[in-house]
């Protein structure tokens, strides 16, 4: 599980924004690029070759 205390320092390596930490998918989303970074025994892997492309669950918009 990811320390909720990183969240406000990490950004997207790609586009610099603020991302979005889904718990129960273990996932750091940026919204912005549409991508979902892993998050390995609480360690972020901000490596554009390890994420997935992430569309919000349906009904819910992107910017929640």
């Amino acid at each position: 599980m990811l320390d909720k205390r990183l969240l406000p320092l990490l950004a997207c390596p790609l586009c610099k924004s603020g991302l979005r930490y889904d718990r129960e998918k273990q996932e750091l989303i940026c919204v912005a690029d549409a991508l979902a970074f892993p998050v390995r025994d609480g360690i972020p892997v901000m490596l554009e070759q390890e994420a997935r492309h992430w569309t919000p669950p349906p009904g819910e918009s992107p910017h929640d």
